[in-house]
């Protein structure tokens, strides 16, 4: 069981750092290459984040369920799909995973490992905007999770694409993706000043999403979902 346990957290550290290296180095490259172009900077790395969310989550979905995500954790505990020590664990392997993995964006692009960021990320708007991200993505993972579909690692990346548009926060949707990226001095960066109000907004719109969802789809006594 230990080994078991250990292979879990290993692929959500791994998972996890790979997912920040992704999302910072291609934000990264993108505001080297596009010339000054935010808009396509910005559809450069929400493709690339996404694309490696699909290859991510078929990779370790197996193993650990790639939940990659501290609310992911949570909400699969509050379901009784985790306990809640497991889900704790699971949380610390994804932090310790997203700073390892801005470390490693870091060190791919002659940046310093670590670097308090700068660019701020604040308002009503940003925040409001986060929540409904997270709220967003919560719902789409309860609903695979509940009725397993192969299009499950396209539905979520999906989700996450479409948040950096339509959101004004664009859509990070992860408290540990919010802490590391607060040690990114890069344009995907968050400063650290504004890392509370993002955590708070994700973990309450984790929460709506986690009992709007229940409310939406009760589990049927002895049997599958209600439809």
């Amino acid at each position: 069981m230990h080994s078991t346990l250990s292979r879990r957290l290993a692929s959500e550290a791994v998972g996890t750092a790979l997912l920040l290296a992704a999302v910072i180095g291609s934000a990264v490259m993108a505001d080297r290459l596009c010339g000054g172009n935010a808009g396509l900077a910005l559809l450069a790395n929400a493709l690339a984040t996404g694309g490696a969310l699909v290859a991510l989550i078929v990779t370790f979905g197996p193993i650990s369920g790639a939940h990659l995500n501290p609310v992911v954790s949570l909400a699969a505990a509050s379901q009784g799909e985790l306990s809640w020590g497991e889900a704790w664990a699971f949380v610390g392997a994804q932090q310790l995973g997203a700073v390892a993995g801005v470390a490693l964006a870091h060190l791919m692009f002659g940046a310093p490992l670590v670097a308090p960021s700068t660019h701020e990320r604040s308002g009503a708007g940003v925040f409001v905007g986060e929540l409904v991200a997270t709220f967003t993505l919560l719902l789409v993972v309860r609903g695979v999770t509940r009725r397993p579909t192969p299009w499950a690692p396209a539905a979520v990346a999906a989700t996450i694409v479409a948040g950096y548009w339509f959101t004004a926060s664009t859509s990070f949707a992860n408290p540990a993706a919010s802490v590391a990226r607060a040690l990114s001095d890069t344009v995907a960066g968050i400063r650290p000043l504004d890392v509370p109000g993002f955590v708070g907004a994700e973990l309450l719109g984790a929460l709506a999403a986690t009992l709007f969802f229940r409310w939406l789809s009760p589990p049927a006594p002895d049997g599958p979902p209600t439809p």
